[in-house]
């Protein structure tokens, strides 16, 4: 039987969340979620079980409400690299998830490293 889109999917989150765990020395986790609508950045302390800072296209204060393009994908990293410096976070892990690293994923990963933030 083959594998529908959505078990390789969950395949491949799978496969980087635990290369993850296995070299994480400590920092934090940089997630990207991205919908056909929005897309929403976490960063984690999976130490202490706690989410430190977030930003998502939802946010009107970012002015990209309902936007789902590359544009938005760089403001809302962007706005989480500064949230992370208020957060006292300089360095993070870059967790993708399931999605492929091109495209809006790629472009919130750029934006985080430009705002500061080492991935």
């Amino acid at each position: 039987m083959a594998n529908s889109k959505r078990d390789l999917f969950l395949k491949r989150r799978l496969r980087v969340r635990n290369k993850l765990r296995k070299v994480n020395a400590g920092r934090v986790r940089l997630s990207v979620h991205r919908s056909n609508k929005n897309i929403s950045v976490q960063l984690i302390d999976d130490v202490a079980g706690t989410t430190l800072a977030s930003a998502s296209t939802l946010e009107k204060a970012l002015g990209v409400v309902g936007k789902n393009n590359i544009e938005a994908a760089t403001k809302v990293g962007a706005a989480i690299a500064e949230r992370a410096k208020k957060a006292g976070v300089s360095e993070a892990y870059f967790d993708r998830g399931g999605f492929l690293f091109h495209g809006k994923v790629k472009a919130v990963a750029d934006a985080a490293r430009e705002g500061g933030l080492k991935i």
